[in-house]
């Protein structure tokens, strides 16, 4: 694993949270600060016509916007970098030096995008490091909606492994409780007033999953005994169980698979990007 946290500016206002954001969290774990503005005509013949004058008020914008975090978190090691490159490209390509990528993200209808709208899609698809989703107006130093901060986590099955790691370290690391969330489907059955899962079933099926989801989290409650955790099970689907459950929350977590054919998202990744208020982190795992 790298050290430190890389984000992307490309002079929006989403990418500006998402820059406080990682200056934010790189200066309360004492981490180094990159950001990266790629252009892909910077130093070109283009970087004197029409279509740089958003890149040339963009840099403009990276070196002041810079010059205010360091004000705002005294010691932060913050550097700045201007790239000729595709903004995905250049972003992945410094994704594996770093611990975290943080990028910006309109959520509820698509990504902000460094000069393109599915910049953020994909490098999150793509990333080897787990990509954290800012939306626009998210706070930057989040408090928590009670006296901790608090972590929501989806879990689906063993491949869940790296994912709970990654949610109980940046627990350990936040002073936050982590709240591990397991959604399923109850198979219905025909009545007079329509389909409706037998009660009997749902409350036995519950405890069943409640008891896989209690022995998945063992392993990694013993790595990290001081974090506080609370399993939940809910019914209406994976998606729908961790967005309802986000509602409070500072950051929600997500897995992506890796080695699948394509760069796609799964389904609960995207439902998490485009409907939960808070940052979102995408983790990539086997």
């Amino acid at each position: 694993m790298g050290h430190g946290i890389v984000t992307g500016f490309d002079g929006s206002a989403r990418s500006e949270a998402a820059v406080g954001w990682a200056a934010a969290d790189a200066a309360r774990q004492g981490e180094p600060l990159r950001i990266v503005h790629a252009w892909p005509w910077l130093g070109s013949a283009w970087s004197d016509g029409p279509a740089a004058a958003p890149h040339r008020g963009a840099l403009e914008e990276l070196e002041g916007l810079a010059d205010r975090l360091r004000g705002t978190h005294p010691g932060l090691d913050v550097v700045t970098e201007a790239v000729a490159d595709d903004p995905a490209d250049a972003l992945l390509a410094r994704a594996a030096e770093h611990r975290l990528v943080v990028l910006g993200s309109r959520g509820l209808g698509g990504f902000a995008g460094l000069l393109v709208g599915s910049v953020g899609l994909a490098v999150a698809a793509r990333s080897t490091t787990p990509v954290v989703l800012v939306r626009d107006g998210a706070p930057a130093a989040p408090a928590g909606a009670a006296d901790r901060p608090e972590i929501v986590v989806g879990v689906a099955g063993e491949s869940s492994a790296a994912v709970l790691e990654f949610a109980f370290a940046e627990a350990e690391r936040r002073g936050a409780r982590v709240r591990a969330v397991h959604g399923w489907e109850a198979v219905p059955f025909w009545t007079a007033a329509g389909w409706m899962p037998p009660q009997e079933d749902v409350e036995l099926r519950g405890a069943e999953l409640m008891d896989v989801l209690t022995k998945a989290l063992a392993p990694v409650r013993a790595a990290h005994p001081g974090v506080e955790a609370v399993a939940e099970t809910r019914t209406g689907g994976a998606a729908h169980a961790l967005v309802a459950a986000s509602a409070q929350a500072d950051l929600v977590v997500v897995g992506r698979r890796q080695h699948r054919l394509g760069t796609r998202l799964g389904a609960v990744a995207h439902a998490a990007i485009h409907h939960c208020t808070a940052p979102v982190a995408v983790v990539p795992h086997d």
